[in-house]
């Protein structure tokens, strides 16, 4: 039986604030890696190796949420979606005010990257879970014509999270001087996430279990043991799915983390200046995920992310020549990050939600989708800001190698995209007529 709109909307709701917890504590880490961490937890005489050693700590949340993914999503497909959409908010809250709490190098020696790292890993679990559990409950929730449309809708968590994330700090750097923002400044904003926390788990426990997991229930179909059944059923869906993840990852972590430290380090653009681009870019992208998320509805999940892949792409050679060639018109910079990130991304950002539910039925969909989107963004995700630094490296300051790498990059994907299979494509497209 299908749930009313306005039950749909409340749990969408739900999942949207949710969301925009989570992803405001994990890339609140991105953001203040490569202007604090690197000096505070990783001292170094070579900044080069400091801001590496910073990013390295962030790809390890990349490296655990594979492991809250089957975690939590193997008790999500046995136990219930909801109930470990809890568990992950206060897993995820309770580790990022503990990075605020944490002494620097100079105080405690080791300890201080160890409790950092520490700290991450139970991010990066954490976010494995939640992300699944949250696009679940509302695409299980949506009516059949606007799955995609309704299960973007935890995909702009993604945005507001990262908006939030880049705000707060922006607003630190405005409000505090250097000193005060390097000695305990920055600590603010991992601290206020117990407040974000209490108030998406309010929010959290009023909504009720997802109605097509309640059916699988009902029947006594659960899965015995969904990771092993995913990948004996889906080994083919598996590999097209994170294929088709690549260009989302290294796209939002060239633009949206890489993009800062660029920015300060390498055209003298100030933090506040640098983190207001990306802010702009992630308030204009909200409104492109859940319309790109429509248009899938329309036009087909697989056709709407193929040519998302290869616009997005091919969208960051003009973005970066704009950048190095004006970086004097702080205009033109934002605009260079605005139009591909906040509009182009969310081409692939938007469907993608619902494209990998696709990919796997009920009994074993949280575990696939986690799965997918976590395992594949240890490469797609993680490991991309100190690829595109090591890039930027090698090739004497200019971006170009990194601009390669995304195109390729993007192209990987558009052809994962167009091969995920002959099904899931009738499918979309039998909604168009």
């Amino acid at each position: 039986m299908a749930a009313d709109e306005k039950t749909v909307r409340r749990v969408v709701i739900a999942s949207v604030i949710g969301a925009t917890i989570e992803w405001y504590d994990f890339f609140l880490y991105g953001v203040i890696a490569g202007l604090v961490f690197n000096t505070l937890y990783f001292p170094s005489e070579d900044a080069y190796i400091g801001t590496l050693l910073a990013y390295a700590t962030f790809a390890v949340g990349f490296v655990a949420r594979p492991l809250g993914g089957v975690i939590f999503g193997h008790f999500g497909d046995k136990v219930g979606r909801k109930s470990m959409l809890v568990i992950t908010l206060m897993i995820m809250g309770v580790s990022t005010f503990a990075i605020g709490l944490i002494p620097s190098y100079d105080s405690i020696g080791i300890w201080a990257p160890l409790l950092l790292l520490f700290c991450r890993v139970l991010q990066g679990i954490g976010l494995g879970g939640e992300w699944g559990g949250a696009v679940l409950m509302a695409y299980e929730y949506a009516p059949k014509n606007k799955k995609g449309f309704y299960a973007s809708w935890p995909q702009v968590g993604l945005a507001t999270g990262l908006c939030l994330a880049s705000g707060v700090v922006a607003l630190l750097s405005a409000v505090f001087t250097n000193e005060q923002f390097y000695d305990w400044g920055w600590r603010i904003a991992f601290l206020l996430s117990a407040l974000l926390v209490f108030v998406g788990m309010y929010i959290r426990l009023t909504i009720k279990e997802s109605p097509e997991f309640e059916a699988v229930k009902a029947r006594n179909a659960e899965s015995r043991i969904p990771f092993v059944d995913m990948i004996k059923k889906y080994p083919m869906n598996i590999l097209k799915g994170m294929g088709a993840r690549y260009i989302d990852g290294v796209f939002f972590n060239i633009f949206g983390v890489f993009i800062i430290s660029y920015l300060t380090q390498n055209l003298d653009l100030t933090r506040t200046e640098a983190l207001t681009g990306v802010m702009a870019s992630a308030v204009v992208m909200c409104f492109f995920i859940p319309y790109f998320g429509a248009l899938s509805d329309k036009l087909g999940r697989t056709r709407v992310y193929f040519w998302g892949s290869l616009i997005t792409a091919f969208s960051a050679i003009p973005a970066f020549w704009l950048i190095t060639t004006h970086s004097e018109n702080l205009m033109v910079v934002w605009l260079s990050i605005v139009i591909p990130f906040g509009i182009f991304y969310a081409s692939v950002y938007g469907p993608e939600a619902a494209l990998f539910c696709e990919l796997f039925d009920t009994d074993v969909r949280y575990t696939g989708i986690s799965f997918v989107y976590q395992f594949s963004g240890i490469f797609a995700s993680g490991i991309t800001p100190m690829i595109a630094t090591a890039l930027l490296h090698a090739n004497g300051g200019q971006p170009w190698y990194i601009v390669g790498y995304v195109v390729v990059v993007g192209i990987i994907s558009a052809i994962s995209a167009a091969t995920i299979g002959r099904k899931y494509v009738r499918t979309s497209l039998s909604t168009v007529g």
